[in-house]
């Protein structure tokens, strides 16, 4: 089993329902959430005339392989209704695979670590949350090291908190 961190986002529809499902479609057969982060409302960045984005990060266990894990990720996507129209536009769910072990990945279709993380807010916040001194393989920092760069980023932290099966709950898992 090797060790990954997701990050998901929603900014279209119930986004908290959007989360939730995605939660609920991941945990299976090949994959097994450990641990989520708490949940933050982000400012869109890139493109920057939508809704605000409901962002968390996810811990789990896969015996997946990258290619497998992010086939597995766009079916997830397609069946909660993801269409990719406008390049960093509205969406009902993004998953990205941010960290997979200590593997650096570097296809066409593929760059794991995610290739802009150490960029974005959204990412880091809950990062931090669930591994602070998680050590990035290629830029040899941690996420508590990454994070001050993005401070000008505008982030709330939400009360919508998601337990292990999607639904909302008290506390993290």
């Amino acid at each position: 089993m090797n060790l990954v961190y997701l990050s998901l986002g929603s900014n279209l529809g119930d986004r908290e329902q959007n989360l939730a499902a995605a939660l609920a479609e991941l945990q299976g057969s090949g994959l097994r959430i450990r641990r989520v982060s708490r949940v933050y409302e982000t400012e869109p960045r890139d493109y920057p005339h939508q809704r605000w984005f409901l962002n968390l990060a996810v811990e789990a266990e896969t015996s997946l392989f990258p290619m497998q894990l992010l086939s597995r990720i766009a079916r997830i996507e397609r069946r909660l209704g993801r269409r990719r129209k406008v390049a960093k536009g509205p969406r009902p769910i993004d998953i990205d695979i941010l960290f997979y072990g200590r593997f650096v990945v570097r296809t066409a279709a593929l760059e794991i670590p995610h290739p802009r993380l150490a960029e974005r807010r959204f990412v880091l916040l809950p990062m931090l949350d669930l591994v602070p001194d998680l050590r990035h393989p290629v830029l040899r920092k941690t996420i508590r090291e990454l994070a001050p760069a993005t401070a000008g980023q505008a982030v709330r932290l939400t009360d919508f908190q998601l337990g292990l099966r999607g639904t909302p709950q008290e506390g993290r898992i």
